[in-house]
């Protein structure tokens, strides 16, 4: 069996929309002038059900939403910070909005969340993204850890007729998951690891630093759980509550903007909502565009997320009980 530990989320996920598309003719594949070698397969194979519409993210989501009006289920592809930012007017009014009145299937596949494209600048960063799409009504947010995880997207972005934002790593990375078989995607999360005093609860990228950093721990007998969010809104919050009343701290790990509507703000809402008295730690990005040289472990290094940092931020905490 080939090796697919290291696969790009992308082709993970388009391949396993290609292998529906011979089965289901409602689904239309659209690209805003972007490629992938999996992709060439679509093109080639479904060329009636393949729209390139050029470097325009806004007619992107101007014909997506066409089809979708029409019944066909449709995945749109673009950069991750283009998709969002450049066509948000689009995707407020054009899907948003209309979804409130029927059923609009548009999957949004944005490649390149966070710093994935590290050494392009804040312009290709994307660390606005999981605010901005949580604050559209109607939208469901996704943000895979792994090629395992965005795979197995594929029969709920069928299923479920919403408009949905998948935020994608856009370098290949590690497999965390082995299988998900018995993984119940609409719960919106993972517990990876469970620990004892402090959880880790992280997304997307993030994930793989907070597992290193957990298992280093370990080493020290040092038990601290990992919660992977893979669905950041909605969010089944009486589920996600129960797993965290258990830790007297949690520690939020993104590649995006903390205080501003991220996953901090999605756990603070819920530890606030309960009552729970657990502190909460955020590492993110404060209030300044990233404009360090440097590859990601670099930039992760530069801004407190990397695994020595997520690692002395524990301890910190330990000390304090």
């Amino acid at each position: 069996m080939k090796d697919i530990s290291m696969k790009t989320m992308r082709d993970a996920l388009i391949e396993q929309i290609y292998k529906k598309m011979f089965d289901d003719e409602m689904i239309f594949f659209l690209s805003a002038d972007l490629g992938s070698p999996v992709l060439d397969k679509v093109r080639e194979k479904f060329e009636e059900r393949f729209i390139n519409v050029g470097i325009a993210e806004q007619n992107l989501i101007n014909v997506s939403t066409g089809l979708a009006f029409e019944g066909y289920t449709v995945y749109a592809y673009a950069l991750a910070p283009f998709i969002t930012m450049r066509a948000y007017e689009q995707l407020r009014v054009n899907l948003s909005i209309s979804a409130e009145l029927m059923d609009l299937n548009v999957n949004l596949i944005g490649v390149g969340a966070g710093l994935s494209y590290d050494v392009s600048g804040p312009t290709h960063h994307c660390i606005e993204d999981i605010i901005i799409m949580r604050a559209l009504p109607n939208f469901i947010t996704i943000s895979p850890s792994d090629c395992k995880i965005a795979e197995s997207l594929v029969d709920y972005t069928i299923d479920v007729k919403k408009p949905k934002y998948i935020r994608l790593d856009a370098k290949p990375l590690p497999q965390i998951y082995n299988k998900t078989d018995n993984f119940n995607l609409e719960n919106g999360f993972c517990e990876l690891i469970e620990g004892e005093k402090i959880c880790l609860v992280t997304t997307g990228n993030m994930t793989h630093n907070a597992l290193n950093a957990s298992k280093r721990l370990q080493e020290n007998k040092i038990n601290v759980g990992v919660l992977d969010m893979i669905i950041l809104k909605p969010v089944r919050e009486e589920l996600l509550f129960n797993f965290l009343k258990k830790y007297e701290c949690i520690i939020t790990i993104e590649e995006g903007f903390i205080n501003k509507g991220g996953l901090d703000s999605l756990i603070l809402d819920i530890l606030n909502k309960y009552q729970l008295g657990i502190r909460l730690e955020k590492l993110g990005f404060d209030d300044k565009y990233v404009f360090d040289l440097g590859g990601r472990n670099h930039l992760h290094t530069m801004n407190n997320l990397d695994e020595e940092s997520i690692i002395k931020i524990v301890k910190e905490n330990l000390n304090r009980f």
